[in-house]
């Protein structure tokens, strides 16, 4: 078995696409023509969007907003800087949640939330 990708529902699939671009430097993978759904390029799983109404008759969910309580799931990150992929984040628009801080594992760690309210982490890799 294997992650084969993350689905995160959201409410505009076209503005999260757009704002995970300039946040995050991330590619395009698949858009469908309906613009319901879209894939972006992030190595071996793939992180995709939904739109809410999309699936919500099928199987209902608490939705994201960003100025509700977050969902309980992130995706992260791994970057090489994190303060730079941090500020450069927030100036496409995130929300700052937590600066970044080094863990005493020696990982350096930082918290923003997306447009939608779903929390991203930037991190670096993990040294073993």
């Amino acid at each position: 078995m294997r992650l084969g990708y993350v689905i995160i529902y959201v409410e505009n699939v076209s503005a999260t696409v757009s704002f995970y671009q300039k946040a995050f430097g991330l590619k395009e993978r698949f858009v469908h023509e309906s613009n319901q759904y879209a894939e972006m390029e992030t190595g071996n799983t793939c992180l995709a969007f939904a739109n809410e109404e999309f699936v919500q008759n099928s199987h209902p969910f608490c939705v994201n907003r960003k100025n509700a309580q977050a969902a309980g799931a992130e995706i992260a990150f791994v970057v090489d800087n994190v303060k730079d992929a941090f500020k450069h984040a927030v100036l496409a628009g995130a929300i700052p949640v937590v600066e970044p801080e080094k863990k005493p594992w020696g990982q350096t760690v930082a918290y923003v939330r997306d447009t939608n309210g779903f929390i991203v982490e930037i991190c670096s890799e993990i040294v073993t």
